[in-house]
């Protein structure tokens, strides 16, 4: 992380924005305290993302709401201001699929808590595991990221994703949404041979596929069995398993369906669809190969990564960095996750981005698909993912475009909380920069 320069320390400092004595541990770092009084931001260029780019204008927010934007100043008597004048605001960054909080070190399995014991277990929702003082927060937050989801892992139906805020002493503060919808991890459909890391026979993985496609199956089946028998008689014992599937079969809420390959893509499709599922795909490495069947359904995807290898011998080098220009052309929904399944790495998530950029991805939509496009896939865009009135005081400062490497992010408010924006990778970057300053290895610095 880039350190901040003297003259935003002098604007932070002014502004009673950092807390003083931050620690260098998130664990020691603790949560921003409710908003005390209204704040206007005043002179910067403010991104809207769903409007106009406002230069020089100014946004005001009160109780972690927004309540004005202008051109002008909007500042109201007794308001704190922040001048920012060659600063740029934006909504805060948006990673959409993550294992934040549920994993800190994957090598230690006391640290790892992505799934229950059990193939199909809709009734667990991943907010309720996650734990608030984990190091990969405050890392992540200080590169813009101030909202994620987070959804269990392992298992047919692992459970339900959770939308948190990258703030909070417990996991009830960091949730805005503790159920956006079901999990299903769709079973590769295709049978991978004269692969190092596959050990099981063709006959192995058919039949590991049928089990999933079947617990998937009888999932459903079972719970509209259970409304249908609960509606003929209410005296029936309820059972909180089918009671968390029923906003998705309602329709009120979608299944977010993990599938890669074009083969699970299509299954996925054809039998969300057949049951009148609401469908969002999470991965989506192949779905560039089928978007009209997406645009036929009004399908979204959330694609996992682009910093990846081509899948196929005869794929082109650049294959995974243009799949989200494709999807854009196409008309399809999407947004971009970053960091795989890696939380330690979504705080990467900007520059993969910067990535898909740099291979023809417009940048206007490249920045949608951070915020607003991320947020309505999540079910949050009525709160999240740009600047309007009336949506939460979630928002970034920074002396630069997000997509750069070279920009620091100065300032950030989570519900229009002051965030403190150090962490433990900024305490070892100036633990190390002084050891190599006492040896006077730095050139002068």
């Amino acid at each position: 992380m880039n350190a901040f320069t003297t003259a935003t320390k002098a604007v932070s400092i002014a502004c009673g924005l950092v807390l003083a004595g931050a620690a260098s541990a998130q664990d020691l770092v603790h949560s921003a305290p409710d908003q005390s009084r209204p704040v206007t931001i005043v002179g910067a260029t403010i991104h809207t993302i769903t409007g106009d780019v406002i230069a020089g204008g100014s946004v005001r927010f009160e109780n972690g709401v927004i309540t004005a934007i202008g051109s002008d100043d909007v500042s109201e008597a007794g308001d704190e201001t922040v001048q920012a004048s060659g600063m740029h605001v934006w909504p805060g960054l948006i990673a959409a699929q993550t294992t934040i909080g549920l994993v800190e070190i994957g090598a230690i399995p006391a640290t790892v808590d992505t799934r229950e014991v059990g193939e199909v277990v809709p009734e667990v929702y991943a907010a309720i595991s996650i734990n608030p003082d984990t190091t990969i927060i405050p890392v992540t937050r200080a590169n813009g990221i101030l909202t994620a989801g987070v959804f269990p892992q392992g298992g047919a139906i692992p459970g339900r994703a959770s939308v948190i805020r990258m703030d909070g002493w417990t996991y009830e503060d960091l949730t805005v949404d503790p159920d956006i919808g079901l999990v299903v991890n769709w079973p590769n459909m295709r049978t991978v041979t004269n692969r190092w890391w596959s050990r099981s026979t063709p006959e192995e993985q058919a039949e590991r596929r049928k089990i999933q496609l079947a617990a998937i199956e009888q999932a459903f089946d079972d719970a509209r069995a259970y409304f249908a028998a609960r509606e003929a008689d209410p005296g029936i014992p309820t059972d909180i398993r089918y009671e968390a599937m029923q906003a998705v079969i309602d329709g009120e809420d979608p299944v977010y369906i993990r599938a890669n390959e074009l083969e699970q893509i299509q299954s996925a499709v054809s039998w969300a669809t057949s049951n009148d599922l609401r469908v969002i795909l999470v991965g989506g490495r192949d779905a560039g190969l089928v978007t009209d069947l997406l645009k036929a359904h009004d399908i979204g995807v959330i694609v996992t990564s682009v910093h990846k290898l081509p899948k196929r011998g005869d794929s082109y080098y650049d294959e995974p960095f243009t799949a989200l220009t494709e999807l854009e052309v196409a008309g399809v929904d999407w947004c971009l996750s970053g960091g795989g399944f890696s939380s330690s790495n979504t705080r990467n998530l900007p520059y993969e981005m910067a990535t898909a950029v740099s291979y023809g991805l417009d940048v206007d939509a490249a920045m949608e698909g951070l915020t607003i496009n991320a947020a309505r896939l999540l079910g949050v865009g009525d709160a999240l993912g740009s600047i309007e009135t009336g949506k939460a005081a979630t928002l970034i400062v920074t002396d630069g475009h997000p997509l750069e490497i070279t920009t620091d992010v100065l300032m950030a408010f989570v519900d229009g909380k002051a965030i403190d924006l150090d962490n433990k990778q900024k305490a070892l970057n100036e633990k190390y920069r002084e050891k190599y300053r006492q040896l006077d290895l730095l050139g002068g610095e």
